[in-house]
């Protein structure tokens, strides 16, 4: 089992840049694949990225493709998004996740991870 915290959300200008950070405790970090979720007032969660337990392989929702980086540093227990160019309509609440442990890579689907973050609100503004 692992606890998942989230951090670095704000509020920021378009065009602007947010590192967001999600720190995990308990069983080591590099044990799950991990997703980056985002919910926006009104709308279902949607996937944004995912990353491999190892590292080596990740994958970017099209909305943010080219835009943002999702890295991770199992020495720290740390998944990152990097977010650049940020847009309006990248406002959300964005969470982060992670699969069961038998899973080595990530997932398009909100269903198929197993724990979750609290959520840290990432606001753009014009």
């Amino acid at each position: 089992q692992v606890q998942l915290v989230e951090s670095g959300g704000g509020l920021v200008q378009a065009g602007g840049s947010l590192r967001l950070a999600c720190a995990a405790s308990g069983r080591t970090f590099s044990t799950y694949a991990v997703g980056w979720f985002r919910q926006a007032p009104g709308k279902e969660r949607l996937f944004v990225s995912t990353i491999s337990r190892s590292g080596s392989s990740t994958y970017y929702a099209d909305s943010v493709k080219g835009r943002f980086t999702i890295s991770r540093d199992n020495a720290k227990n740390t998944v990152y998004l990097q977010m650049n160019s940020l847009k309006l309509e990248d406002t959300a609440v964005y969470y982060c996740a992670a699969r069961a442990r038998t899973y080595s890579s990530g997932s398009y689907y909100r269903n198929e991870y197993a724990y979750w973050g609290q959520g840290t609100q990432v606001t753009v503004s014009s």
